[in-house]
């Protein structure tokens, strides 16, 4: 029987798929993103029309689609995984030629009304293409040579397409995204061992580029990873974001200064409060046990993702749900990384607490496949 056949025979229909919703799923991403209200209604100082309503506004429509998403059948999704890369990487080299720049960067399409970021949608159609990918391909060919170096194109093309604009915190968890997939698909460990000899020799070639006509990283780039390195190298220039972010960091104690009496983010010294430094505010009013509580509540949706694809009966399924858990663990671990002094500060959100709109959207698309595969798991009929 085929997967399509398999699936329409044993799936819930019309107003059943209710009763399969993974609700836990939905109270977890609820509650994280109330603590994102919370902190945004902070960082305004009290002005709820300025950065809390819109993004309640954004968060409702978004699980509104995640929903739409997930009642749509699970093999749909599978058949549109081909479409859905050429058409994000279409949009990516439509940014190239005729892409809108704003703040240094050439990130973004107007077509009419509409600006679009297609490297958010990227990040979803990667793990999509790849799911299907490996689903399509024998389980004992994973790890040929042919079909490794297929799947590494596959995700090094818009990977790269994206470092061009630049944006290289996006890329990462495009190529992130990617190599999830691969790993949960089963490919071999040596084909990891390579790639981690390929990668110091990657970051070795792009420190010898510096200063040279070929230069692979922008100058704001490398002055990151310097701040990064040592952050006492220019407080008030390149480490001046980071140095702040710490002393929030530092400042909150235990349980932290209260709600909304964070000085860093109150006097103005914590750069981009309610977006990439978001995270630093909530340690500074609510402390360790605020910072702990959000983590928990993250960990809990990869617990709940993890738990959704061991129950999965596809492998397509199974693949997806790692691959969308997978790409969530990359957002907020480089969101905390970056802004904790573990890593160099690349412009990465904390996902479902920072301003903004097309990531989150992207996000809740992403948890709506999940749902999807959840929904749609093939049960026996009575």
């Amino acid at each position: 029987m085929s997967y399509l056949e398999y699936n329409i025979k044993r799936t819930p229909t019309g107003l059943a798929k209710v009763l399969y919703v993974n609700w836990a799923l939905v109270l977890l991403l609820s509650a994280v993103a109330s603590i994102g209200f919370l902190q945004l209604y902070s960082v305004s100082g009290g002005n709820f029309e300025r950065w809390t309503e819109p993004q309640m506004q954004r968060f409702g429509f978004a699980l509104v689609v995640m929903f739409v998403v997930g009642f749509v059948p699970l093999w749909f999704w599978r058949s549109m995984a081909g479409l859905a890369y050429a058409v994000s990487v279409i949009l990516l080299l439509g940014v190239e030629f005729f892409g809108s720049i704003g703040m240094g960067a050439q990130r973004w399409l107007v077509i009419g009304p509409l600006r679009l970021q297609p490297s958010e949608m990227t990040k979803i159609t990667i793990i999509l293409a790849m799911a299907a990918y490996y689903d399509w391909r024998d389980v004992s060919k994973v790890s040929h040579p042919l079909w490794v170096a297929v799947a590494g194109a596959l995700i090094l093309f818009p990977a790269f397409l994206v470092f061009k604009q630049p944006d290289l915190g996006t890329a990462l968890i495009i190529v992130g995204g990617g190599a999830i997939v691969m790993f949960v698909a089963g490919v071999s460990l040596w084909y990891w061992g390579g790639m981690a000899v390929i990668g110091g020799g990657l970051v070795s070639l792009v420190f010898a580029s510096r200063g040279t006509s070929w230069q692979l990283l922008r100058d704001y780039q490398f002055r990151r990873i310097d701040a990064f390195l040592d952050p006492s190298l220019d407080p008030l220039g390149s480490s001046y974001n980071i140095n702040q972010a710490m002393i929030a960091l530092g400042s909150g104690g235990w349980s932290g200064r209260g709600f909304m009496q964070g000085t860093q983010s109150r006097l103005n010294f914590l750069p981009e409060k309610h977006t990439d430094f978001i995270f630093n505010t909530l340690a500074e009013e609510m402390g360790f046990v605020g910072s702990t509580f959000l983590l928990v509540l993250y960990l809990g949706i990869l617990a709940v993702c993890i738990v959704a694809a061991i129950q999965s009966k596809h492998r397509f399924a199974a693949l997806l749900i790692l691959g969308i858990a997978g790409n969530f663990f990359l957002y907020f671990g480089v969101n905390m990384a970056m802004v904790m002094g573990l890593g160099p500060v690349v412009g990465v959100p904390l996902p479902l607490v920072s301003w903004g709109g097309s990531s989150m959207l992207m996000i809740m698309i992403g948890f709506g496949l999940v749902q999807s595969a959840c929904i749609h798991r093939p049960r026996e009929r009575a």
